[in-house]
């Protein structure tokens, strides 16, 4: 019995470190990207894992889903960081760390900082502890964004390119 009980560990151990060591060698489908930028006295980062549409249809069987909240990336939730106090298209936001949400219905675009910013996906997302709403227009992303990327300017114009849509918000 004792040797039965051995041999199942061994082979549990063995089983785990090889699905580990899959998981974790060679190029993840929606690599980690980071983008940051000095906007006024403000350090501001988006770190986000970039996925891409590898012809899905966004909205249909790739997020953004009309009217459900979106981690605006994949894996964990999207982080949006500030060393300072900031204000995003003129409302205020405190320096710190925050989830970066996103709620599309149409063009309308609702971007949203939640101070659970350490969560996997949307999936445990509550509207109770949103720091910050804001809603802005999406336009036509020209070219096509394969894959999710946010890029920051110098002078605090935040943008999120994604398949046939490019989404802009301000900070200062």
């Amino acid at each position: 019995m004792k040797k039965i009980v051995l041999l199942s560990l061994a082979l549990l151990v063995i089983v785990a470190t090889n699905t580990w060591a899959q998981q974790t060698n060679g190029p993840k489908p929606s690599p980690p990207a980071i983008v940051t930028q000095k906007v006024g006295d403000a350090n501001i980062s988006i770190n986000y894992n970039q996925p891409s549409v590898k012809g899905r249809t966004i909205g249909t069987n790739l997020e953004p889903m009309e009217g459900k909240v979106w981690r605006t990336g994949a894996n964990n939730a999207t982080v949006f960081e500030t060393d300072k106090d900031i204000e995003v298209e003129g409302k205020g936001l405190a320096a710190g760390k925050y989830a970066l949400f996103t709620l599309v219905n149409g063009k309308e675009w609702t971007i949203i900082f939640n101070k659970t910013w350490k969560q996997w996906g949307a999936f445990n997302y509550k509207e109770a502890d949103d720091a910050l709403r804001i809603t802005v227009k999406a336009e036509e992303a020209n070219p096509f964004a394969e894959t999710l990327t946010f890029t920051i300017s110098e002078k605090g114009k935040v943008t999120l390119w994604w398949g046939g849509s490019m989404v802009t918000f301000k900070v200062n």
